[in-house]
Parts: structure tokens; sequence; C-alpha cells
């Protein structure tokens, strides 16, 4: 494993951490989704749950920011502005994980199984006389071979299409606040429709977890950094997302936050994810472009790309949707106007 910034540095680790068994359903998405549900609850009974592996009942509604809303299936612990007009999962088919801790916790797991995670900048790739991937070439002179290389940098898998025939994955940004409610919030995800007073509709995103109270509504488009590290929230996106917030509910009104956090989803042309062998490159892989489904769907990602490089085939997940050869290469002249 090779990281440049930090282990969950990224969207890993300051996305959402929602999971959801069958919200991908009639999508080319539905049985990863479907796999990679069944195994984070694996992963949690089989590794200790070290990152909150939390079962939910999920709603949907509306709010609205004068506080004049018709008294429809409202939850104790929401604002009066809010109403309840949906259930949109049970504690069966949607839960949250704390993605920072599922992240770094992956990967002490797979040191002990014997990985290595080594810091540095990759500048090419390493190949064999018949042009087959072979390992990777650092900043720092160092060479680290293998049998294969896999990208799977989140949005930053761009660059590897200075070397590779790659299609474009672009970066969409999130802004997010952690709260810390401790119980005052049950165990219950919201999705909300939020009209603010200059007319614009925003979509709040609340989750309990294990590490606080993680809300989303701000999103925005622009040049991912090249360096993870220099990625930073727009102009007011999180003072805009706390006067919302504050009035969502009691238990965010007046609790301490203990994050800021801006992060790049990666998104590709049509929506779906990368996942499978780089077309006419012998030893290379890709797996990225998940969107909003990164943490979701990582378990059964990880799983195909293992069973596909060890066996050749997947054997749970068909990958052919997700295939690289579906969409055109980007040109590598255009990766500096994507990553800079």
């Amino acid at each position: 494993m090779i990281e440049r910034h930090e282990v969950a540095g990224a969207a890993s680790g300051k996305s959402g951490g929602f999971l959801a068994l069958d919200w991908c359903a009639g999508t080319p998405l539905d049985a990863l989704a479907r796999r990679s549900f069944a195994l984070h609850a694996d992963l949690s009974a089989e590794l200790g749950d070290r990152w909150g592996y939390r079962p939910l009942t999920t709603y949907g509604g509306y709010a609205v920011a004068d506080g004049a809303v018709r008294a429809t299936g409202r939850r104790s612990w929401l604002a009066d502005g809010v109403a309840i007009t949906s259930r949109l999962g049970t504690p069966d088919t949607t839960a949250v994980v704390e993605p920072r801790a599922f992240t770094s916790g992956l990967m002490r797991a797979a040191e002990a199984q014997g990985a290595a995670l080594r810091h540095g900048t990759a500048v090419d790739l390493v190949r064999a006389p018949d042009g087959a991937v072979r390992g990777v070439a650092l900043a720092d002179g160092a060479m680290v071979e293998g049998d294969a290389v896999v990208i799977a940098m989140g949005p930053w898998s761009v660059l590897a299409a200075r070397w590779l025939p790659l299609p474009a994955v672009l970066g969409y940004k999130g802004h997010s606040l952690i709260f810390d409610t401790g119980d005052a919030i049950p165990a219950e995800a919201i999705f909300l429709e939020y009209r603010d007073a200059g007319g614009e509709l925003l979509t709040p995103e609340l989750f309990p977890r294990r590490d606080g109270t993680w809300v989303c509504a701000i999103s925005s488009t622009g040049p991912v950094p090249l360096d993870p590290a220099e990625v930073a929230p727009d102009a007011g996106a999180h003072a805009r997302l706390e006067a919302l917030c504050r009035g969502l509910s009691p238990a965010l009104a007046t609790a301490p936050i203990t994050a800021r956090q801006a992060c790049f989803r990666p998104v590709t042309q049509d929506g779906l994810p990368l996942i499978g062998a780089v077309p006419g490159v012998a030893g290379a892989y890709v797996a990225t472009g998940h969107s909003v489904w990164g943490m979701l769907n990582a378990p059964a990602t990880g799983e195909a790309m293992s069973e596909l490089i060890l066996d050749g085939a997947a054997q749970h997940v068909d990958l052919a949707p997700f295939a690289p050869a579906r969409l055109p290469p980007l040109d590598p002249a255009r990766v500096p106007a994507i990553a800079r």
C-alpha cells in the first residue's frame, strides 16, 4: 500500500459512512451494494467492530427555515421545523460506520496479515520488457515491485492517466460537520429537503456515529488540488452549514463542533465506478469512482479485485458494468486541468 498523504486522509476518512442494502436496486450497482452491505456486518463481527458499525432506522422528510411545518411524523429529537414523511430504511437495511476508523482499522488488519504500508509519491510505473506493469517508481528514487498494481486513489486516480489508458475521474467536493451530541440522538439517520431563506433547496443528511453526529448539505465542483493535504473548504460553506444545523435539532443547537471537513468524492462520466483490469496493459488494475457509495461498496470492491487478480475473475459480483474500457481514455494532456 503506497500512500502519499495519510490513510483515510481524504474522503475515506471524512465521508458520512452511511450504508444501505437496497438503495441501488434497479441499477448496475445493486449486486455490488448488497454483497458489500453483508460484508460490512461480517467484517464488524470478525475484526471486533473497531469502527462503530451501527444499524439505523432511516427517515426522509423536509425542513423549512421559518419553522412552520405540518405536524406529520415528527421525531422527539428534531426541531418543530422538521417533518418526517417516510421511512427509508430499517436496522436490517441501513447502517453507519465511522469511516476514518473503518479505513484505518482495515489497514491495520491487512498489516497483521503481511501487508506493508509505505509513504511516498508515485511518479511512474515500472514495466517489464513486454510492457506489463510490475511496480511503482517513487519520487525518492525507490521502486516498489509487484505482480500487479491497483490504482485506487479516489479522484487522484486521474493522475495515473499519464501512464495508463484510463477514463477521466473527477472530484465533487462535499462539506461536513461533526457535532459532539453524546447520546442525545438515537440510532436514526435523516435525509431532508430544506429550502433556505434565499429559496435555495439543500439536502441535509444527518448520521449519528460513534465519533459524533455527522451532517452535510453543501457541495461544489472545481479542480482537485494535486496534494490531498491542500483540500480546503469553500468560503463560508461551514458557517452556512452550521447555521442550518443549529435549527434542525435541539441536540445540535448547542453541541460543540469537533470537526469541520471538506473532501472530494470521485465521480466518472457515467456515474459508475471503474473496477477492473486496465485495457491493453497487463498487470494494471483500477478501483475508483464510487461517488457517494465509496464507503458502502469498499468491501465488495476489495473482494472482487483480489479475486480478479488472484483467480482471473470476480466470483461474487459481475464486474462487467464497471469495466474501464466502457469509457474513452482521458487525453494525458488534460490531466493538469483536472488535478492541479
